[in-house]
């Protein structure tokens, strides 16, 4: 390509405060986009930030067809996932989480007093977020997941 084409057709950078909070919501949460189609041309992936203030707890939820990956960027993030949020899990700050395409999950702030931060990307554009009325089992299981590298 040219370099006129490249100027208005390559890197895009969207600054912490142009961050679009009009993007879908689910309960307890506050999410807000950053690489969107309409914001940057992006046609294969979403990516945005995700705060959940101190014990508070997302409604469930799954994004359709669409594989996730969430960052923790600050605080103490438990996520809940099954049928009845039958499974938990843990996370803190710096470590990665994978959610699979339509897996229900909730997202926890499992600090007592900080804000929990976190960086999204999804795989697509479309059906960001499908809200779910799930009857959560009392005691889930904890998953402590180690890959096949590591015992």
């Amino acid at each position: 390509m040219s370099d006129s084409v490249w100027r208005s057709k390559g890197v895009r950078i969207i600054r912490a405060n142009e961050l679009d909070a009009s993007t879908a919501q689910t309960l307890g949460m506050q999410r807000r986009a950053a690489v969107t189609t309409a914001r940057t041309g992006a046609t294969k992936l979403w990516a945005g930030t995700v705060t959940i203030d101190a014990k508070a707890k997302t409604g469930a939820h799954h994004h359709g067809d669409l594989e996730s990956v969430i960052y923790v960027v600050s605080g103490h993030a438990r996520l809940r996932w099954g049928n009845r949020l039958e499974f938990v899990a843990e996370a803190q700050t710096g470590d990665f989480i994978y959610v699979p395409p339509y897996v229900p999950h909730q997202e926890i702030n499992a600090s007592e007093d900080l804000q929990l931060h976190c960086v999204l990307a999804r795989s697509g554009q479309t059906g960001l977020v499908f809200n779910l009325d799930i009857e959560a089992a009392e005691s889930p299981e904890l998953i402590r997941w180690i890959d096949d590298l590591h015992s």
